[in-house]
């Protein structure tokens, strides 16, 4: 980036075309840079260079991505289009619930700045996305993040576990915004490279929905918010372009820094705005800062626009032009206004303390052009830097190691032979990192701010009512697990998309719509090419399958450290709806004496699993498979047995199997069950072992009354789902115990004990309430 101070103007730039020019810095290659020359007939300005390398870099132009992506637009029904208001493309996807609401979601990464500065990074992922949710016209309810750390005891994993959590309780919390659930995952491969996917979802009426666009010449283009400073500069185009070296020269640039009650005052202007209509398109500003807010409005509107940067407000006057383009400073927004309603528009952020300034206005020309104290430092045509961006067709190749590792079954370990190796088995599982409770973390983020928060961990789903009158409300679940992408990548996002799915489905909520977060390595690496274009297309089959749209999401790639890349990482997000959350069934039995029943089929599937890595350090083999006309089934299932009121509970089956199933039923209200497995082993022909810690998929544990199980017996049969009874409810207290017939029996309170102890024994006590 130039540091100079007498400007780059157009016409220096005509008039010097062999200047050499710093674009490899930046992130450009050669040909992307002989092609922006191209385009202009011209060599760029330092401004335009600066433009062109924040908005054609991976995290904002997909260019390595989008022709895989494309088939989320592509693989659709009339089913998945029909509750659909807004689709890929905008800043979040929108969903009619009907009665005139409208919910908004989207899932973000903020990996790399989450490694570098985990505080800041972490805290300003969740202030991004949360604009997102803002410029569409809708006020943000909750919020929820996909964690992924390193091995839980390297020293290094202290660092950044404790900045990225206190970063997002620091900001959420301060946001007055519910954290409703998540989930976090600890392994060797995301030691360099944490990742940080923050969710955040809005409701509003269809009459408050804003789209980003710039129309309508001579209407006025307003920058509003916090000041523009030094933080945060070429953080697009370094960060998401470029691995970290061990070793070698680390690029560091500095990682934006946050305020969130400058934040809190911004949503409730943005509302005050939208509810006065003296806006006519907004956008946050976000990676690329001014850059990319003025191409991507300029670009989806009549394409042209002028502005002066002299009228910028900065924090740090000696910011050159340049600097104040690509700053990514956080808490900013720009409005197209009316020039009539610009009056309105600045009371009302006047009112509410928010600086404001008019930088230029939307024109015909179709250039955006841009000065700087008098001079023209950028004239170029929107469309080339914001859509008509590069795309390239990756080379992609099947990894070598893959037939080997895919051979080397889990389902070939030893099994515990007796009841009490059995025992050891379950209370290793339990203790492990991966399955253990992460209520250290969620202790620090506030629930059940704003009153409207049904659900929250450890829930299925976090629940929101979204009407307080007639109790409509929405479900989400975000899931994702990298063991089974890296074993098969487009089975693993399948799986993703079917545990996020049933989460949502567990809390009696109708699934809607997805929203993704794709993490990988290096799209320079075939080997890592290959793993995308398998999770992309498992992923967008799912979602035809289920009839169950992509909204909107999020690319990350260059996720790895020196030639490292991590676990290809699919974040899948699922929305569902309540007609009324009061109907809502919670994950873990409350009384004695409630019949307990798993619905679904239990297989020999052990490969990837958390008792594969707990027990035996393993990972290898193929991982469960999906059958999403069997997840549809079960959904409707749980949906109709929720309506009828039959179900006391209701837990998914994931990781951990039945076993973990069990430890966070009996833990959660401390009453404990007795299961018997014997018709289990015999129907489904499994061990015991099996039983427990199999993955399988389409299952669910839950409990029903005495008094509505021939209902809920009969409703099983009438669509012809498999149940077996397994148990019942059994008591309270000290006396709490889970017994496994003929195997072992635990006390509840160990089982507590265990899960509660990992993550405090590594980053010390508890938070308290």
């Amino acid at each position: 980036m130039s540091t100079q101070h007498v400007p780059d103007t157009v016409e220096n730039a005509k008039a010097t075309p062999e200047l050499e020019q710093p674009y490899e810095s930046l992130g450009l290659k050669e040909n992307e840079y002989e092609e922006i020359k191209k385009i202009l007939g011209r060599r760029p300005t330092s401004g335009e260079l600066a433009m062109y390398s924040v908005m054609w870099a991976e995290h904002c132009s997909y260019k390595s991505s989008k022709k895989y992506l494309r088939q989320f637009g592509s693989k659709t029904n009339e089913k998945m289009r029909e509750h659909l208001m807004v689709g890929m493309g905008e800043n979040a996807g929108v969903i009619d619930l009907g009665d005139d609401w409208a919910v908004t979601f989207k899932v973000e990464s903020h990996n790399s700045p989450s490694y570098i500065e985990p505080f800041q990074g972490a805290a300003t992922g969740v202030g991004g996305i949360v604009r997102d949710i803002i410029s569409m016209g809708a006020r943000p309810v909750a919020v929820m993040d996909g964690l992924r750390f390193g091995e839980i005891d390297h020293p290094d994993t202290q660092r950044v576990m404790h900045g990225v959590t206190g970063g997002i309780s620091f900001y959420g919390n301060c946001l007055g915004l519910p954290n409703i659930g998540g989930e976090t995952w600890f392994d060797p491969i995301y030691q360099g490279n944490p990742l940080v996917n923050a969710l955040a979802v809005g409701v509003l009426k269809h009459e408050d929905l804003h789209l980003a666009n710039a129309r309508g010449a001579g209407n006025k283009v307003v920058l509003f918010g916090a000041r523009t400073g030094g933080d945060g500069i070429g953080g697009a185009s370094v960060l998401s372009s470029a691995s970290f070296t061990e070793g070698g020269p680390t690029k560091r640039p500095a990682v934006q820094v946050g305020d969130p009650f400058a934040e809190k005052v911004l949503i409730e202007c943005c509302l005050e705005l939208f509810a006065n209509d003296v806006v006519e398109g907004i956008q946050d500003l976000g990676a690329a800062g001014i850059s990319c807010a003025t191409s991507e409005l300029a670009a989806a509107g009549d394409g042209g626009m002028h502005i002066s940067l002299d009228d910028v407000l900065l924090r740090d006057p000696t910011l050159t032009a340049e600097e104040i383009l690509m700053s990514e400073s956080q808490e900013r927004m720009m409005a197209i206004v009316r020039p009539e309603k610009l009056d309105a528009f600045l009371e009302i952020t006047g009112k509410w303390e928010v600086e404001a300034s008019v930088l230029g206005e939307v024109n015909d020309s179709g250039r955006l052009t841009i000065d700087w104290k008098g001079v023209r430092i950028v004239d170029v045509d929107p469309i080339t830097v914001a859509e008509d961006t590069p795309e390239y067709d990756r080379p992609v190749s099947r990894p070598s190691y893959l037939d080997a590792l895919q051979a080397n079954r889990a389902e070939d370990l030893p099994r515990a032979s007796t009841g009490e190796e059995l025992r050891e088995q379950f209370m290793t599982l339990v203790g492990d990192p991966n399955a253990a409770d992460p209520a250290w973390i969620t202790d620090q983020y506030d629930r059940y701010v704003l009153g409207n928060t049904a659900f929250a961990y450890p829930e299925n789903a976090g629940v929101v009512r979204v009407d307080e009158k007639t109790g409509m409300g929405v479900a989400l679940a975000m899931d994702a697990n990298g063991r089974y992408a890296y074993l098969d990548p487009r089975t693993g996002a399948r799986l993703a998309l079917a545990e996020a799915y049933r989460n949502v489905a567990a809390t009696g909520a109708e699934p809607m719509a997805v929203s993704d977060c794709l993490n990988f390595g290096s799209p320079e690496n075939p080997e890592v090419m290959w793993q995308f274009k398998e999770a992309v297309e498992g992923l967008a089959d799912g979602c035809l399958e289920l009839s169950i749209p992509v909204t909107g999401g999020n690319v990350s790639l260059y996720n790895q450290t020196g030639d490292d890349p991590i676990f290809p990482t699919p974040t899948v997000a699922v929305l569902g709806k309540f007609d009324d959350v009061n109907r809502r069934v919670t994950t873990a039995w409350q009384e004695e004496g409630n019949n307990i029943y798993l619905l679904g089929v239990t297989r020999e599937e052990l490969s990837g699993s958390i008792w594969a890595d707990a027990v035996h350090g393993h990972l290898g083999g193929l991982p469960p498979q999906v059958d999403f006309a069997v997840e549809a089934d079960l959904a409707d299932l749980l949906q109709g047995a929720s309506k009828q009121g039959l179900l006391d509970s209701a837990h998914d089956l994931a990781e951990g199997g039945l076993a973990l199933a069990l430890a966070e039923c009996v833990t959660r209200w401390g009453v404990g069950a007795r299961i018997v497995l014997d018709e289990l082993l015999q129907r489904d022909g499994v061990d015991a072992t099996t039983a427990l810690f199999s993955e399988s998929t389409g299952r669910v544990l839950v409990s029903v009354p005495r008094e509505d199980d021939v209902k809920f017996g009969f409703m099983c049969e009438a669509r012809g789902f498999p149940v077996l009874r397994i148990g019942v409810s059994d008591g309270v207290g000290e006396d709490a115990q889970l017994e496994v017939q003929g195997q072992f029996t635990v006390p509840v309170s160990e089982i507590a004990a265990v899960r509660e102890a990992t993550l405090p024994s590594r980053f010390g006590e508890r938070v308290s309430e």
